[in-house]
């Protein structure tokens, strides 16, 4: 057995203690606070977490028991539910974005005893319930800031005061804290995963050390990362591609986890680490991506026609580079050209000069913009998966990277297309299930086999392509099938269009409904004059619609089949968005809630006679006020060859 594998014995406590006897000095976190980075190391980060669990001792906490953590990305998540696992317990994210009400009922289904918050925010969002959530004994919050008037109650108590009542039990009894780490066995749960809830509430699936490590070791063994390579920390800790990082990847491979100051500041943070590794999820990039497009448009001329030249060149240079193919020597010196007086500088102001690895996943990517950022030099590769197959179980090699599918399964995992065409995969980083539903368990793995609920194939390269969920698949009238994600992303990657939903099922062509990006489309209105107030009297510019209608209208000339072109569009008059639930906490569509929703514009969809619909709607702010606003929605016809 080798020694990577060695590390399947372990559990994440374990492995932790490991790490802080073996590389006790070497920096393990780092985080930056008021403007300031700070570090802490392997034993400190140790020392941390043992503190947390022992403090979480003394306040009742025993084996078993679950702990919820509300927060946004800091060290003390990884202190709380690692202390957690340490005691026999487990740890469960919840969004920070989540409202109150959503809390109460994720709280009441997993049996929550303690909560975890970092600031007043999240705190506020428990009193709003409190009530409703009797099973909580103790919440302790991170920022003191606005919780004095809270510390009369002892509901409360700070994280501090949590470390120092560790602490005084380490010292009392020094031994216990490693006869307890003892007793955890690799498959024993330890994470409550809620999953992403694009039908309903999420369900939580109960991960295991052994998931979340195997995870780890077998992506290293695909791309290797060193112990010295850097990872900034920014994603949801209650998304699985927030754990496969922070548990899983850095615990088996010993690299850094930095966190930035704040959402806000994550992309300055960003450029100040320059990570080595990055994940992501497809919005991160789509974003990324706009901006980039918004600075080269407010750039001077020449560098426009540099970046465009050389980008023609870098597009056909990442072609043979994706393919492991050696291109040939005027490309090459060209691609060379380009990269040192273009690109280089380009990526070097994102932070991503240094960066050698970097995934999706979560949803699909469209091709072009794989090959857009492989053409900028940023190594971005596609990962496939699910919450319940620890995030990762298919990835693109190095050289083999094909834009149109997610690559190749990962060492010690074996895919299998059921006879619907059903994507199901075997391997250790399969979950123990759903936490309290016994029947969808059972739905869930078939001798060993994990259900996906997606639909796909495997190619004449062995690579798996992805076709859409199988129940979003969708069959015109004439029954001829079509994925509607393959045509979402095709158009997403305009820079104009933010979010797009394809309808079309037991229909006689394809529609959709529009959000376009309000600060590229914006920034395109006002170098041309086009004065408007507000997203909704952007969205409703003629001018507008016809930039859309040329961008669908390149989408269509690329689609082979008819009845997949777009025959009607419209332009939604606000932003899809995850607190009206047209979104999940990880950007996926909520194609029946959306549908459902604005049905009265799906109907006008397909009815050709309609050109102009009037709508009102009421926007919510966060201080609770309501507003209403009305206006003539338009709906375009396109002529299809």
């Amino acid at each position: 057995m080798s020694d990577r594998e060695k590390l399947l014995e372990y559990t994440i406590p374990q492995l932790l203690r490991l790490r802080s006897q073996t590389m006790g000095n070497k920096v393990a976190l780092r985080e930056k606070d008021f403007g300031i980075w700070s570090t802490l190391t392997w034993k400190e980060y140790y020392d941390n977490v043992v503190k947390t669990a022992l403090g979480l001792e003394k306040l009742g906490f025993v084996k078993g028991d679950k702990l919820a953590l509300i927060t946004d990305n800091i060290p003390e998540m990884l202190f709380a539910s690692i202390g957690a696992h340490m005691l026999g317990g487990l740890s469960a994210g919840v969004y920070q974005t989540s409202l109150p009400h959503e809390i109460d009922q994720i709280i009441n289904y997993l049996d929550i005893r303690y909560v975890f918050c970092d600031d007043q925010e999240q705190v506020d969002k428990l009193i709003e319930v409190r009530e409703k959530i009797p099973s909580v004994q103790k919440v302790f919050f991170e920022d003191p800031r606005g919780m004095r008037n809270y510390r009369s109650d002892d509901w409360f108590i700070s994280i501090e005061e949590v470390l120092d009542l560790g602490e005084a039990a380490f010292i009392a009894d020094p031994d216990r804290i490693d006869a307890m780490i003892d007793e955890g066995k690799p498959d024993d749960p330890c994470h409550l995963c809620l999953t992403s809830g694009t039908t309903g509430l999420p369900k939580a699936a109960m991960m295991t050390h052994k998931n979340y490590i195997n995870m780890g070791i077998r992506l290293t063994e695909v791309d290797s990362l060193e112990p010295t390579d850097e990872y900034v920390s920014f994603l949801p800790f209650a998304w699985i591609g927030e754990q496969m990082s922070s548990f899983g990847v850095a615990l088996a491979t010993g690299i850094t986890i930095n966190f930035p100051e704040s959402v806000e500041t994550m992309m300055a943070d960003l450029k100040e680490i320059g990570p080595h590794f990055m994940f992501g999820a497809p919005r991160i990039y789509e974003t990324i991506r706009s901006n980039i497009w918004l600075k080269i448009d407010e750039s001077y001329r020449l560098n426009r026609w540099c970046y465009a030249y050389f980008m023609k060149i870098a597009e056909k240079a990442a072609t043979f580079r994706m393919h492991g193919e050696k291109m040939p020597v005027s490309l090459s010196f060209l691609s060379w050209i380009g990269t040192q007086l273009v690109l280089n500088p380009l990526i070097n102001q994102l932070g991503l000069l240094r960066l050698r690895r970097a995934y999706t996943g979560g949803a699909a990517l469209g091709p072009e913009l794989f090959t857009f950022y492989q053409a900028i030099g940023v190594n971005l590769k596609q990962i496939y998966g699910q919450t319940e197959i620890t995030g990762i179980a298919y990835v693109h090699r190095d050289g083999d990277v094909r834009p149109d599918t997610v690559g190749l399964a990962l060492p010690g995992t074996e895919c299998m297309i059921s006879e619907e065409g059903e994507i199901m995969s075997k391997s250790a980083s399969v979950c123990a299930g759903y936490f309290n539903l016994q029947d969808e368990s059972t739905k869930l793995v078939t001798d060993g086999w994990l259900h996906s609920g997606d639909a796909g194939y495997i190619d004449e390269n062995g690579h798996l392509i992805v076709i859409d969920r199988l129940s979003d698949v969708m069959h015109n009238n004439n029954s001829e099938m079509f994925s509607p994600m393959f045509l979402e992303n095709k158009l997403k990657f305009s820079p104009y269009i933010k979010e797009a939903v394809i309808f079309g099922d037991k229909q006689d062509f394809v529609a959709c409904l529009i959000n376009i990006d309000p600060v590229i489309v914006g920034k395109w209105a006002e170098d041309r004059g086009i004065s408007f107030t507000t997203f909704m009297d952007l969205s409703n510019k003629p001018e507008v619609a016809e930039l859309i209608r040329e961008e669908i209208v390149k989408i269509n000339e690329n689609v082979e089949k008819d009845y997949f072109r777009i025959h009607r569009y419209a332009i939604l008059y606000k932003m899809l968005d995850v607190d009206d639930g047209e979104l999940t906490k990880t950007g996926k569509i909520r194609r029946v809630f959306v549908q459902e929703r604005y049905i009265e514009l799906y109907n006008a969809l397909y009815d050709e006679s309609v050109t102009q619909k009037h709508v009102e709607a009421i926007f919510q702010y966060q201080d609770g006020q309501t507003t209403k606003v009305e206006a003539d929605m338009e709906f375009y016809t396109l002529e299809l060859k």
